[in-house]
């Protein structure tokens, strides 16, 4: 097992200063900076981007963009428990496969991607997927 370790720094009122397991910073403030709660979101996105676009890439697919978004239903009421979190895909290319990309998709949600795996017996997790022709070809 490995051990990470990432850190919190408060620096004013409510201001504070991430930092990741490499010493990233993130500002977590409002209005100007990351509120907390969408850091759950983003990194189920931002785990599933970093696995899509290196899976396609092995497979020769002339992706030119990947746009991820994700939805959050949380409770309305303190601790604001996520719910459920609606993963949209939208590709772009050249003669994308569409069997690669469902493959590839199902690789990072089921197999790759550590956040996904550890809050999917706890959140329902849905996605979808399209393919938008590349403008270029």
């Amino acid at each position: 097992m490995t051990t990470e370790t990432v850190r919190v720094d408060w620096i004013s009122d409510q201001m504070f200063l991430m930092r990741d397991r490499s010493g990233f910073p993130i500002v977590m403030t409002q209005p100007s900076g990351v509120n907390a709660a969408d850091l759950l979101p983003l990194s189920v996105i931002g785990c599933a981007v970093w696995d899509l676009v290196s899976i396609l890439q092995k497979q020769r697919q002339q992706i030119t963009s990947l746009r991820v978004a994700a939805d959050s239903v949380r409770d309305e009421e303190p601790p604001w428990r996520f719910r459920k979190i609606s993963i949209r895909y939208t590709f772009s290319g050249r003669n994308l496969n569409k069997q690669s990309i469902q493959r590839a998709i199902k690789l990072s949600e089921g197999k790759y991607c550590s956040t996904h795996a550890t809050l999917r017996d706890t959140v329902e997790i849905t996605s979808s997927y399209e393919i938008v022709k590349d403008e270029n070809g």
